[in-house]
């Protein structure tokens, strides 16, 4: 899994795979997904993502497993 900060579009891009995403669905507005062939989900993109985290939050993101 690839994570991108991307300041300058102020997007923040989740890449769950590197399968071709061949179709795109904007889901709810500013959340974007992205699907391969086999109509699974490969990516995730949250724009205008300053209004939705604070840049404290997007310094130190933490991931947890359970």
């Amino acid at each position: 899994m690839r994570v991108k900060l991307d300041r300058a579009s102020d997007a923040l891009y989740f890449r769950l795979d590197e399968n071709r995403i061949v179709e795109s669905e904007e889901i709810r507005p500013g959340v974007i997904l992205d699907f391969d062939e086999n109509d699974r989900v490969v990516g995730v993109e949250f724009l205008g993502i300053s209004q939705r985290a604070t840049e404290e939050e997007l310094s130190t993101m933490q991931f947890q497993t359970v």
